[in-house]
């Protein structure tokens, strides 16, 4: 029996092995890539550490281990910085440094930033964020605090002047997110926080493209005015390692939500509170959030008050660090000095002083 040769089929089938054999390659290159690219985020991530190890002090705290940079005597000021950022964003501003001659200044790294733990068991909300930052206070012998909060931090001195409004003195809110509005930038910054995927991502590829884009990012922040130099003293890689991507990722997913359920309460809010923003600011419009929060809170008990500062972006305490400071000593000055409880020492002291001894 004769077997016919069909060289349509023999053609069919060498296809098909060229492009089984493409699809393989072209895998074996995209592992490989992925597989160089998440080595050397790892070597990244352990040079910045190195080179930028902790500066503050550490807090365990509900079982979670925080960093704080502490500076100064007097009244008690915690400073809450913004999404993607650490807590040596307020130290390269200037606004630490300008607190801490006549306060107390405690700066976090909130929860997955800098050194700052974030367990995933936890949704880290504003308020969430608010409970344990309240809880490490008091765990520091604070008994009372002006809040200032940056951008994200702003929705986490809300929550915490909202939930403990007799330790919170007064707000201080820069460039803040107040209201839910859409914001084409979420769905991307929160990629990292995609199960599986993101975790993938944020210890290959996505790094590499935020290095790339980083110097954009710095322009719009920054935007009108030239990016500062001062916030260029801020080592890159150190927001960049994987476990900081994922907690900026999950704090962008949580904004939009996160704001409209504070939003419901701002009519509860009874602390002072001093709203800062740039009139240029095109990271969140001043009118649609600051001037909307004052017009909402300036009718309330004791009110707000608000400052727009010209030809300014979302970098408002970069650009003016006094500003900042001054707002806080309106608060300071409107609520009086605290009262601070004596040390045991001090106590001893004092009667012994009023016995004459």
């Amino acid at each position: 029996m004769r077997t016919s040769y069909n060289p349509t089929r023999t053609t069919t089938r060498n296809t098909s092995a060229a492009a089984r054999g493409g699809w393989q390659a072209k895998a074996l290159v995209g592992g490989l890539a992925l597989a160089a690219s998440y080595f050397y985020v790892r070597a990244k991530t352990a040079q910045a550490e190195r080179e930028n190890p902790p500066r503050g002090r550490f807090i365990e705290v509900d079982g979670v281990r925080l960093h704080y940079l502490e500076r100064g005597e007097g009244p008690v000021v915690v400073l809450l910085h913004g999404n993607g950022i650490v807590a040596n964003d307020f130290e390269t501003s200037g606004v630490l440094d300008a607190l801490s001659e006549r306060y107390r200044v405690i700066a976090f790294d909130r929860p997955g930033y800098g050194y700052s733990e974030r367990p995933r068991t936890t949704l880290w909300t504003p308020d969430a964020q608010a409970r344990l930052l309240h809880h490490a206070l008091q765990e520091l012998k604070v008994d009372s605090s002006i809040v200032v909060g940056h951008s994200w931090g702003t929705m986490v001195a809300m929550a915490m002047g909202l939930q403990v409004p007799d330790f919170v003195r007064g707000l201080v809110l820069l460039s803040g997110y107040y209201y839910p509005t859409l914001r084409m930038d979420a769905p991307v910054a929160a990629q990292p926080v995609i199960p599986i995927l993101g975790d993938i991502l944020r210890h290959t590829l996505t790094p590499l493209l935020a290095r790339l884009i980083w110097p954009l990012m710095e322009k719009r922040v920054f935007s009108p005015r030239k990016v500062s130099e001062r916030f260029r003293q801020l080592p890159v890689w150190m927001m960049l390692r994987p476990g900081q991507l994922r907690a900026a990722g999950a704090d962008a997913a949580l904004m939009a939500p996160a704001a409209m359920s504070l939003a419901k309460r701002y009519d509860q809010l009874r602390v002072p509170v001093q709203i800062l923003s740039g009139t240029r600011d095109k990271i969140v419009t001043p009118a649609i959030h600051s001037e909307r929060l004052h017009e909402a809170l300036e009718r309330g008990d004791p009110g707000s008050e608000l400052q727009l500062e010209p030809g300014v972006g979302h970098m408002v305490h970069y650009a003016h660090p006094e500003l900042v400071a001054r707002a806080v000593d309106a608060i300071a000055a409107q609520v009086g000095e605290p009262v601070t409880l004596r040390s045991p020492r001090a106590e001893a002291l004092a009667r012994a002083g009023e016995s004459g001894v």
